[in-house]
């Protein structure tokens, strides 16, 4: 893989995600700026949608040996790539069931809590719905964080599973994110705190942090 190039937006979780994970793999990449709300939303424009035609982020394209030029969005589909062609420093336990594990945790963040606060869900909640989007994501922030704190319980070590970064650590430290931008007391779930303490310690967390990112917004 050479001439990566990862279409993030610093606040976008998702795109935090393929962040983490090539820094984590040592993986120089040039980073394309998407900015969600600009222009109408620039992930809605044709030429990014003829990347991603889901028009979502991060999207993540490069070069092969060979010159043959392949892309891929879905920021797990992107880690479980970087995770069989950079398998060291791994992002997965070599035990069958941690693995497993770990992409369960992993799912609860990605399947059960963060489509629920995205961008387009939240805007037509409030342009469309007129409710309460904040409120909205909130709930289902807590909704989530109450039963990954249960769920973690069994593996949690320093990390989600065990003593080793897995996807469940890279997911869970931006969800923390956007829960406190949606004003969540994260008191209640202390091994979530502690786990994401200790990967703001690792280089690669520190890298992909969204305030550390070009397109980065004052707060």
């Amino acid at each position: 893989m050479k001439n990566l190039k990862l279409h993030s937006y610093w606040r976008s979780s998702a795109s935090w995600r393929a962040r983490i994970a090539l820094h984590w793999k040592g993986l120089p990449f040039e980073y394309r700026a998407v900015h969600l709300l600009q222009d109408g939303g620039q992930q809605f424009q044709p030429a990014y949608r003829a990347l991603n035609p889901m028009a979502r982020l991060p999207t993540l394209e490069w070069t092969e040996a060979d010159g043959q030029t392949r892309k891929l969005s879905e920021s797990l589909a992107i880690l479980e790539y970087l995770e069989e062609r950079v398998p060291s420093p791994a992002l997965l336990p070599t035990d069958a069931y941690l693995r497993a594990k770990a992409r369960m945790l992993a799912e609860m963040v990605n399947s059960g809590m963060q489509p629920l606060q995205n961008t387009s869900v939240t805007l037509r909640i409030k342009n469309e719905l007129k409710a309460d989007e904040k409120a909205w994501a909130a709930h289902w922030n807590v909704h989530g964080l109450t039963s990954l704190e249960a769920a973690v319980q069994e593996t949690a070590g320093r990390y989600c599973v065990g003593d080793a970064v897995s996807f469940a650590d890279v997911l869970l430290v931006p969800q923390l994110y956007g829960a406190r931008r949606f004003g969540v007391d994260l008191k209640p779930y202390p091994t979530l705190l502690r786990i994401e303490a200790a990967c703001n310690e690792l280089p690669a967390f520190q890298a992909a942090q969204p305030d550390r990112q070009p397109d980065a917004q004052p707060a």
